[in-house]
């Protein structure tokens, strides 16, 4: 039999399921999707139940492809900063309040007020209180719901619910842990200062861990309902985030990673935690014991991507929604710069580098002269410069970059990686398995903590090269010409898109 890991993704449109030899091959991949609610503009909440029968149907689908593995060890990846409210018996108060959800601005400044002002907060986690972190969340559970919150007991984030079904066990990892807010990066522990501070009880919080520990064992119920055998070790795992640096092969300053997913990260390994000045990047732990991870994250990437095809899919009545290869194809005869065309791709607010709940997208620029192509371009052009725009902000503090790793669902573009070696001026590789997302790194990360491989530094040496892409220098002149006017949009509209929250027009 083949010896396997099983690698479990729980993300904000499916959980995917993977399985991965002792070299790193993935031997079998599936997705299961589900949907999201929005109740609110604003909002965005999902039913856990949702991750539990996705995560069922995808490792279900890899062990029929693969009957012929015996799995060694589970990982677990997941979305971010989600807040899953459980009461005393272990259920599920209400739908879980998802990363990019925008409610909890005020809680976020009440945090900050609390701490003692940003200076002092960032003393405590190196990292400010972000709205949709799940600090805040917990928060507005108590100010707005005082009744489901009077029955919270434990608060988990949205992998660590998959491993409590799988295991019984309430444990967290470092990585996920740094995203909540609430957690001292420099320590790689619960801040006890600023959860006094803000009268939060540290019992709501998971023990925290290494990433590559493991953290239970799959019991007699889990066993039951993923059909897998008693016993398997599930280990820590990551934040999806995070673990997908593992999962590209970054482990080394100089290394950049880009993702282009639902959102869009610019992130790299530190070999210390760096101090985050005025915390707009997002300085965590890595998934390896004494290492980091800076990244800035935006909200909008493929995610704005998506909302172009369902907007061009809508203008013509019963007309069938464009596919991403048609609109992709549409955006390529376009020039380099779309005749002048932008896009801010803030369809959700923002985080970075911008932390903005209530930006706004905006196309800026259009002329008669524009057509549809020029539109997908200008949507693929901003999400890109708005990656170019976070990089901005760790090259303050010192971080440079000699290669890109591209993964998410947009690296599956070459438009899409070829503007980023243009923009960024660096080659553009993707690598095996990078294209799995979460899962892969979850995989690898359970190979580390179970003895396959002896650290994370060998498991990358696993992520070898697929593709790789050299600056154009004429067109990366070109787009970044664009980048220096796209840079300067935000501040001349930022107080448009206040004005436009305050009427409320879209309430």
């Amino acid at each position: 039999m083949t010896t396997a890991l099983l690698g479990i993704d729980i993300g904000t449109s499916g959980c995917k399921a993977l399985l991965i030899d002792a070299d790193g091959s993935v031997l079998a991949s599936s997705t299961a999707t589900y949907g999201l609610s929005q109740p609110r503009p604003g909002w965005t909440e999902q039913d856990p139940a949702l991750w539990i029968e996705g995560a069922r149907q995808s490792v279900a689908s890899v062990l029929v492809e693969r009957g012929d593995v015996e799995i060694a060890a589970i990982g677990l990846s997941g979305q971010m900063h989600g807040l899953t409210p459980l009461d005393e018996a272990h259920r599920v108060l209400r739908p879980a309040l998802l990363w990019n959800d925008q409610r909890n601005g005020a809680e976020c400044d009440e945090i900050t007020e609390k701490a003692g002002g940003l200076e002092a907060l960032l003393g405590f986690t190196n990292n400010r209180m972000l709205v949709g972190y799940t600090g805040g969340k917990i928060l507005w559970m108590r100010h707005h719901e005082p009744e489901l919150y009077a029955k919270l007991r434990h608060v988990v984030n949205p992998k660590d619910y998959l491993r409590f079904v799988l295991t019984g066990e309430l444990a967290t990892e470092v990585s996920d842990a740094s995203g909540t807010g609430l957690f001292d990066v420099r320590r790689r522990a619960w801040s006890a200062p600023l959860l006094d501070r803000l009268d939060i009880d540290p019992a709501l919080l998971p023990a925290c861990h290494e990433s590559q520990v493991v953290t239970g064992r799959v019991n007699q119920s889990g066993a039951a309902l993923f059909g897998l055998p008693e016993g398997i070790p599930v280990v820590g795992g990551g934040g999806d985030s995070v673990i997908q640096t593992l999962g590209s092969g970054v482990m080394m300053p100089g290394e950049l990673q880009t993702t282009i997913g639902t959102a869009g990260i610019v992130a790299s390994a530190l070999e210390a935690p760096e101090d985050n000045p005025d915390g707009r990047l997002q300085v965590f732990c890595n998934v390896a014991p004494d290492s980091w991870h800076c990244m800035g994250v935006s909200l909008n990437a493929g995610g704005a991507m998506s909302w172009f095809r369902d907007a061009m899919g809508s203008l013509g009545q019963g007309a069938e929604k464009p596919s991403f290869d048609e609109i992709v194809a549409r955006a390529a005869a376009s020039p380099a710069g779309a005749k002048g065309l932008f896009f801010l791709p803030y369809l959700y607010g923002e985080r970075c580098p911008h932390p903005d709940p209530i930006a706004r997208g905006a196309f800026v620029g259009l002329t008669a002269r524009h057509d549809g192509g020029d539109m997908a371009r200008s949507v693929m052009e901003g999400v890109t410069h708005a990656l170019r725009d976070i990089h901005g902000l760790m090259q303050r503090i010192g971080m440079q970059h000699s290669v890109i790793k591209a993964s998410g669902g947009g690296a599956r573009s070459a438009l899409w990686r070829q503007m980023q070696a243009d923009l960024f001026d660096c080659e553009v590789v993707t690598t095996e398995g990078a294209a799995e997302g979460g899962a892969f790194g979850a995989a690898l990360v359970a190979g580390v903590g179970t003895g396959i491989w002896p650290d994370a530094k060998t498991a990358t040496a696993l992520c070898r090269p697929l593709t790789r892409q050299l600056p154009d220098r004429e067109t990366g002149d070109t787009l970044r010409r664009a980048f220096a006017i796209f840079e300067g949009l935000y501040p001349a509209l930022s107080q448009s898109f206040a004005a436009i929250a305050e009427a409320r027009l879209d309430a």
